[in-house]
């Protein structure tokens, strides 16, 4: 069965996600599942540890979860000290190694009125919502945009 996309008119191959001549998205046939994605952190063995996202939420607070780039959906970080570094370096809390990432690329640091987000002068930005930002006041659900990784900010 061909697809046609509902923007451009293009048929499309059967099972395709997004349409070859303009990349629209081409919806789920009905009664579909949803995808999901299994939240897990590295063990010190470097093996996936599976986790409760929900529940390391209410334990530390907050966290950040890679929703794509690197072959990393699904990896989680629990936010739980008052400044986090985000970059290419190995020692940063939250290590994301890709050339699209600086050494030091953001902060993460908890002030009065809440945990913010601070880009460190790196090369290709740090977005938050699609939109470039030198300090930024995180709120629950905000999508964060370092090199060509996408994370989800989640809080309780």
């Amino acid at each position: 069965m061909a697809l046609h996309c509902h923007e451009c008119g293009f048929v499309n191959d059967e099972g395709a996600n997004y349409c070859q001549k303009c990349g629209a998205y081409l919806g789920r046939p009905e009664g579909a599942e949803e995808p999901s994605t299994l939240t897990y952190k590295i063990a010190e063995t470097g093996d996936f540890q599976p986790i409760d996202i929900d529940q390391m939420v209410e334990e530390q607070g907050a966290a950040l979860v890679i929703r794509s780039g690197g072959g990393r959906a699904g990896e989680s970080f629990a936010v739980d000290q008052d400044r986090m570094s985000i970059g290419r370096t190995p020692d940063a809390p939250i290590f994301l190694d890709d050339v699209t990432v600086s050494r030091n690329h953001a902060l993460l640091v908890r002030r009065r009125d809440g945990l913010y987000i601070d880009d460190l002068g790196s090369l290709n930005g740090t977005y938050v919502n699609r939109h470039r930002i030198e300090s930024h006041l995180l709120e629950d659900g905000d999508e964060i945009q370092v090199g060509k990784f996408k994370l989800s900010f989640l809080e309780r």
